[in-house]
């Protein structure tokens, strides 16, 4: 008999203030329906020690990821974009808290005109990705890497700083541009919102299943728009899966569903039927908590 499947969502903010009064339910739900492990980000220094101290309240289930978004929140109604300044008030408490780390973010590039309209702020948002960068390769970490509205950019930057250990976060990019991040051995997580966007299910037809990984960003990127809260079809993500192209001997994608592919069915199944369960599980949660 196989072995049970444990699951990981590999991209969550479980510091958001929504969870404070709940956290311990939102775990205690996550672990008895199998969730080996919540990998949590942070986005600017303030997060840090609240995500440090759940890691040290839940461990070795709450995984802790430090590290500096390039959309900072100065208040709950004004981003703006990220500088170095930032990055120089969160380094001495990723330098401090290091030795407990399992990577580094969530950091990356964000080039939505509202918050990235210049090349001066562009720029500033590559500085503070490289120096993450370098950090990253420094303590051999990996990258937990935003990059709305800059996917092609996030993946060169990356590409050009010698990253390797990366994983590419609710991935909005042209799906060529993905495949640039698979050759590079890139992950890819994909979030509950695939379910009201083509693009995600696009991607995850595309990409080799050896690079998709699990994510909620709870408590964003919910399975309807602009509701946290919500709950959605997520079977609709079998019948993504099950059409999934197949790569032939040639390196050719073919047209050819992985349904018919013997070798390939039980594998494609298997996941769509852990996307559900993990999906109704983290949906309830994390999501439903805030």
């Amino acid at each position: 008999m196989a072995a049970a499947v444990r699951l990981v969502d590999c991209h969550c903010h479980l510091a958001a203030p929504c969870f404070q009064t709940d956290v311990a339910a939102v775990v205690r739900a996550a672990q008895q329906a199998a969730v080996s492990a919540l990998v949590v980000v942070s986005e600017q220094a303030g997060e840090f020690q609240d995500v440090v101290a759940l890691s040290e309240r839940f461990p070795g289930f709450v995984l802790p990821c430090l590290g500096v978004h390039p959309v900072q929140e100065v208040s709950p109604e004004e981003q703006r974009s990220v500088t170095l300044k930032d990055l120089d008030a969160a380094w001495p408490l990723i330098e401090l808290y290091k030795d407990k780390l399992v990577g580094i973010g969530e950091v990356g590039l964000d080039f939505t005109p509202r918050f990235a309209s210049t090349d001066e702020q562009k720029e500033g948002q590559r500085q503070v990705l490289i120096k993450q960068i370098e950090l990253a390769r420094r303590l051999d970490l990996p990258l937990n890497v935003h990059s709305r509205s800059a996917g092609r950019p996030t993946i060169n930057l990356l590409k050009e700083q010698g990253a390797t250990k990366v994983l590419l976060h609710a991935f909005d990019g042209k799906l060529s541009v993905a495949m640039e991040g698979v050759k590079a051995g890139y992950f890819f997580s994909i979030p509950p919102s695939i379910i009201r966007s083509e693009q995600k299910q696009k991607l995850v037809k595309l990409l080799p299943l050896e690079n998709i990984c699990l994510e909620t960003d709870s408590p964003a990127l919910g399975p309807e728009k602009q509701h946290l809260c919500g709950r959605g079809p997520v079977e609709i993500l079998v019948k993504i899966l099950l059409t999934k192209p197949a790569m032939n001997e040639a390196g050719v994608r073919s047209s050819v569903p992985v349904t018919e592919q013997e070798n390939e069915f039980e594998r494609v199944t298997g996941l769509a039927e852990r996307y559900v369960a993990f999906w109704r599980v983290l949906f309830s949660a994390l999501f439903l908590h805030c």
